[in-house]
């Protein structure tokens, strides 16, 4: 298989276990698990070549650790970023003192006067570095980086968690807790 096959069938995975379990015929249970033979099986009914090997090796080498098994891997799930309604049993974590934001520049005003809101995902991905938050703003245009005031939200009773895949994670930032930095700060 070659590599922008892996690479669809990836992305496929990405839309089923975090937003539209559907696509592939399967439900996801209220803690995000799905069936991993069903999840093969609904992945090849469209017309995808999904095989065990190959779902580990995708897991295994995803650049952002989107996935994950249960010990017996026999269950599979998305570890952040879901649109469905299900509970992570994530636990509060004490956030360090300043996490980032990256997102398109021409989202940077309405960021400004609203805050950060998860929109129609369950929260506002965060990042513990203005690197990564770079990244992901440059996936939506020119990148713009906020530099959120973690501690103090979380000692004013805002909650954070995170992910198993080391993303930060909050119902929501208002803004006096952003500050927009300076390009190439």
């Amino acid at each position: 298989m070659n590599d922008n096959e892996k690479i669809r069938i990836s992305r496929f995975l990405s839309l089923v276990l975090r937003h539209k379990p559907s696509e592939a015929g399967i439900r996801l249970d209220e803690n995000g698990w799905a069936d991993v033979g069903e999840l093969i099986e609904g992945v090849r009914n469209r017309d995808r070549n999904l095989t065990m090997d190959l779902l580990r090796e995708i897991v295994a080498t995803d650049d952002k650790n989107r996935y994950a098994f249960s010990d017996d891997l026999r269950k599979i799930r998305a570890n952040q970023g879901h649109s469905v309604a299900i509970d992570l049993k994530l636990k509060p974590v004490e956030p360090p003192e300043f996490l980032y934001h990256g997102t398109a520049s021409r989202f940077s005003t309405q960021i400004q006067n609203e805050g950060l809101k998860p929109r129609s995902r369950q929260f506002v991905h965060l990042s513990s570095d203005k690197k990564t938050a770079v990244n992901v703003g440059a996936r939506h245009g020119v990148p713009v980086i906020f530099r959120v005031h973690a501690r103090k939200m979380y000692l004013e009773g805002i909650v954070f968690y995170l992910s198993e895949n080391k993303v930060w994670l909050s119902s929501h930032v208002p803004t006096e807790y952003l500050e927009l930095l300076p390009p190439n700060q």
